[in-house]
């Protein structure tokens, strides 16, 4: 640090006054004066901190640059929030020996083959592989100019199966959870073996374009086979240009990779260096429980006895719109869902009916109902907010307190009455959100007049009656009409 000059302190009325000829003296070079001038505004001395070596001062390139890291930096976190937002592949591992893998396959001269696993072309090629070979078909190139030879099939029309089974490995889970989180509940995905790709060395696999692909698939699944060779990386590209590549792992023991991708992706495979890469390749499609949602094709079918038992009813219904209780609970509120949403959750006799329903080319719908109260296709059971009214009573169906073995009463219970004003309150509501009587429509509910209802379905809605929370029973009724 640079040292400070410093200045006496003189008392003022202690100083001469200097004459105009000893002011002019000194300036010229006289003596001096009898005591140092004052300094100036310019005569100030302005200390500076030392500059630290190795730390080269700011200037307009080093802020060029860390504008430029700024911007790499936030277009890094818009390209992950994208590609998290809406992956298009999904990879894994399959934990299975290789040793235990077994392909058998029958060639064009009806002979059965098995070919055991792993493999090393390099050093031995099975005799079964070669056979393989021979019944594979090449596949057409879609590249201009294109010198290097295409991966090879085994035609769809001559048998092959795997002891690989990917359906005892939680492949289709992961898939469904990465590609397809959305997926809604009763709808599941099913994979069927597509085909035996080989790439022999120098060969590789020109851009199967998602054109090709027209049977209904929503998704792929590759798995590489446990085969020695290098490079043959598989090259997955989206809608939007984005690429994801994947090798293989080479045919490594214990380590075989599996890769789905959604299918409106193009893919391709680049040229394999050394050695073969074999793989097999399935489709994925979707199914559901109840022929309804983003796809009607359900995986059950209803037995002819069902059908031979519900035709007399439809018979003697026409020109009706006819209902029937649903008889399982599906955990559900009904105040924040339609009563339709239930269609592909249906289980039991419930999915039983609604499928029998659709064979027969009907449309059924699925209608919230209570205490003689049907609420519209398109409105939920809204009546949590209290009002204060005194309309006649109405019976319903009322769960009191919050816990313990709620009382039920009403319109399906025989332990005693609703208070009044209760009643009247709850009836209010219903009406409010919706709900008309069932006497006023044209809907007649089927039920056995030798007995009781039977099981019935019960959803619950929550609400507050008087400061007490309580909870409204709500059934589920099938309706359709009969033309």
């Amino acid at each position: 640090m640079m040292p400070i000059a410093s200045f006496p302190i003189v008392a003022p009325h202690s100083l001469p006054t200097p004459s105009p000829s000893s002011f002019t003296r000194s300036i010229e070079g006289s003596p001096p004066l009898p005591f140092d001038r004052a300094q100036s505004v310019s005569d100030f001395e302005i200390e500076h901190s030392p500059v630290k070596p190795g730390r080269p001062a700011r200037n307009v390139s080093r802020r060029n640059t860390e504008y430029e890291t700024e911007q790499v930096f936030l277009a890094s976190i818009a390209n992950l929030l994208a590609a998290k937002a809406r992956p298009f592949t999904v990879s894994g591992r399959i934990p299975l020996d290789p040793a235990s893998l077994i392909l058998f396959f029958r060639s064009k001269s009806a002979i059965t083959h098995s070919l055991d696993f792993p493999i090393d072309v390099e050093h031995d090629t099975p005799p079964a592989l070669e056979v393989l070979i021979a019944a594979c078909k090449p596949y057409p190139s879609t590249e201009i100019n294109d010198n290097y030879p295409e991966a090879i099939y085994y035609p769809s029309t001559l048998p092959l199966t795997a002891t690989l089974e990917i359906a005892n490995h939680p492949i289709l889970d992961a898939v469904r959870n990465t590609l397809f989180p959305t997926l809604p509940t009763g709808h599941f995905l099913v994979a069927v073996r597509d085909k035996v790709e080989i790439i022999l060395t120098g060969g590789h696999m020109s851009v199967q374009p998602r054109t090709t692909r027209n049977d209904g698939r929503i998704a792929m699944i590759i798995v590489t086979l446990p085969v020695r060779f290098r490079g043959g990386g598989l090259v997955i590209t989206n809608a939007e240009g984005n690429e994801e590549k994947f090798y293989g792992r080479g045919g490594k023991s214990g380590d075989m990779e599996w890769v789905a991708f959604l299918s409106d992706c193009d893919y391709r495979v680049e040229t394999v260096q050394k050695g073969c890469r074999v793989s097999i390749s399935y489709a994925v499609y979707l199914k559901s429980h109840g022929p309804s949602g983003i796809n009607p094709d359900p995986l059950i079918t209803p037995s002819d006895k069902f059908l031979d038992l519900l035709a007399p009813i439809l018979n003697l219904s026409r020109g009706r719109r006819i209902a029937f209780y649903l008889t399982n609970e599906y955990g559900v509120n009904p105040s924040e869902v339609l009563a339709d949403s239930l269609a592909p959750m249906l289980k039991g006799g419930d999915s039983m009916l609604y499928h029998a329903m659709k064979l027969y080319r009907l449309v059924p719908e699925l209608r919230w109902y209570a205490g003689g109260y049907i609420w519209p296709l398109d409105r939920t059971v809204e009546c949590v907010h209290e009002l204060d009214t005194s309309e006649a009573r109405m019976p319903i169906t009322v769960l009191n307190g919050p816990r313990g073995t709620p009382a039920v009463r009403g319109a399906f219970g025989n332990y005693g009455d609703a208070e009044e004003s209760e009643v009247d309150d709850l009836r209010c509501r219903v009406e409010d959100s919706g709900a008309v009587p069932l006497a006023d429509t044209d809907i007649i509910i089927l039920t056995d007049f030798n007995s009781s209802p039977g099981p019935v379905g019960r959803e619950r809605v929550p609400f507050v009656s008087n400061g007490t929370l309580e909870k409204l029973i709500v059934n589920v009724l099938l309706v359709v009409y009969v033309p």
